[in-house]
């Protein structure tokens, strides 16, 4: 179904980025869509991100396609604020997506069933050449589903489907086997860890391992340098002075998530948890990153007069102040997600903690096939970051174990060297050519190339 983009677009976008290389091996576009947008005199992409994190990618795509396109994009489709920058203009807002888990997702069926219904129609408005869901499996996937029957039924040419971020079939029982079962309305998935780019396509699913996606704040923040090393430069002085953060204080940096019933679970608990390490360190401050997400900006400026330490409040989308705020703190506690690889990039030894529904929970213990819950054990089958989960998810030992990983120098530095690893695994050198400099390439570069 892919075919190699004609030799002179080739040769164009090569030069323009100078990752031919990386273009010789990985630019496997449909010349339908290749010829068609060429007829049009436009690219036209549909794209939809639910949540945060995607929101970041979905941008970055856009972004990178906006570079090496031959003839102007045309974006439309549901996205965050990231990608509002970029010139999407998002059919609602992206929060209405943003659920997850099972239980949790029940009361919000009616809402998705009408967004899932507006997205499908604008799409077919919009007539794309290609259609690029981001992550939010559950909403994409019923999306590009609905998508390619509607296509099918109203005998109309479908747009080629493509999916940023492999489902994690690798986490759950029978997983892998349901992959085949994505091909029907699936073209081609970009994935973010190595090993799953030769599941998917032994599986009959078209893959690309394009690496991860928090690596490209690395490349983005060390832009002035001529090497990539995935080590972020920070302003950690800067940061200081800015936010009046006395040296020698114990800098705590908290990560409740992203998604509102995510943080209206956790922050109860980090509020007493907080309660609790206060008699410990005298001198504890802390620094919350509060995600992008309005519901979630409100919920927390609703309840930051329950916490019970001096408290910073960082906003989620600034890269810069993110990292500058991990370069300041001694340590990190976390709800489970990206977060647990930006903290590895960051080298900041962390603590992960998650607490769901309990149908849902039960749910996982019954169906994982995983002993762990953050990538950086995943990847490394080992319990290198501690993890509180479910029911071990409380303020004592929470507190417990952030005293021990803040006074211990030795469970630090074991986090900190592991990280290296980690990185490495995520990168794309792995796969890929490098350019001409030796610059690692980004993440959104390689997918869009291969669109």
């Amino acid at each position: 179904m892919f075919a190699m983009l004609a030799r002179t677009n080739h040769i164009f976008i090569g030069e323009a980025l100078g990752y031919a290389g990386v273009l010789r091996r990985y630019m496997s576009v449909s010349s339908r869509v290749i010829d068609i947008a060429a007829k049009d005199g436009e690219l036209r992409v549909f794209v939809v991100s639910g949540e945060v994190s995607g929101d970041t990618i979905g941008a970055r795509l856009m972004a990178s396609l906006k570079k090496i396109a031959p003839f102007p994009v045309k974006f439309s489709g549901v996205g965050g604020p990231m990608m509002s920058q970029k010139g999407l203009q998002s059919l609602f807002p992206m929060e209405d997506l943003a659920v997850m888990g099972i239980w949790e997702l029940l009361p919000h069926l009616t809402r998705f069933r009408v967004r899932l219904k507006e997205t499908v129609k604008a799409a077919l408005s919009f007539n794309p050449h290609v259609v690029v869901t981001v992550d939010s499996k559950g909403f994409s996937f019923r999306f590009l589903k609905e998508l390619r029957a509607s296509c099918q039924l109203q005998h109309l040419k479908s747009p080629i489907h493509f999916h940023y971020v492999a489902p994690s079939f690798w986490a759950w029982k029978g997983g892998e086997a349901r992959l085949k079962g994505l091909s029907h309305f699936v073209d081609h998935i970009f994935c973010i860890l190595p090993f799953e780019e030769e599941v998917c396509r032994l599986n009959g699913l078209p893959a690309t391992f394009v690496g991860h996606p928090v690596l490209e704040d690395c490349l983005e923040l060390n832009i002035e340098k001529d090497t990539i090393d995935w080590r972020i430069q920070t302003s950690s002085e800067d940061f200081r002075n800015k936010f009046s953060i006395p040296r020698g204080s114990q800098v705590l940096v908290v990560l409740p998530g992203s998604r509102l019933q995510e943080v209206t679970r956790m922050f109860p608990i980090f509020v007493k948890t907080m309660k609790l390490l206060k008699g410990s360190f005298r001198d504890l401050r802390t620094i919350m990153l509060v995600a992008p997400n309005q519901h979630v900006e409100s919920y927390i400026n609703e309840m930051l007069h329950h916490w019970p330490v001096p408290i910073t409040l960082i906003p989620g989308s600034s890269a810069s102040l993110k990292y500058d705020a991990f370069s300041v703190s001694t340590a990190a506690l976390c709800t489970s997600g990206t977060v647990a690889v930006e903290l590895q990039l960051a080298k900041l030894p962390c603590l992960v903690a998650y607490r769901a529904h309990i149908l849902t929970e039960w749910f996982i213990r019954l169906k994982a096939k995983v002993k762990y819950i953050s990538l950086p054990n995943i990847l490394l089958d080992s319990c290198v970051i501690p993890e509180a989960l479910f029911d071990s998810c409380t303020p004592n030992h929470l507190a417990m174990t952030l005293t021990q990983l803040i006074r211990d120098e030795d469970l630090k530095q074991r986090q900190i060297k592991s990280a290296e690893k980690v990185i490495r695994l995520l990168s794309p050198a792995n796969s890929l050519v490098q350019n001409e400099r030796g610059d690692s390439p980004r993440p959104s570069m390689i997918a869009a190339s291969t669109l």
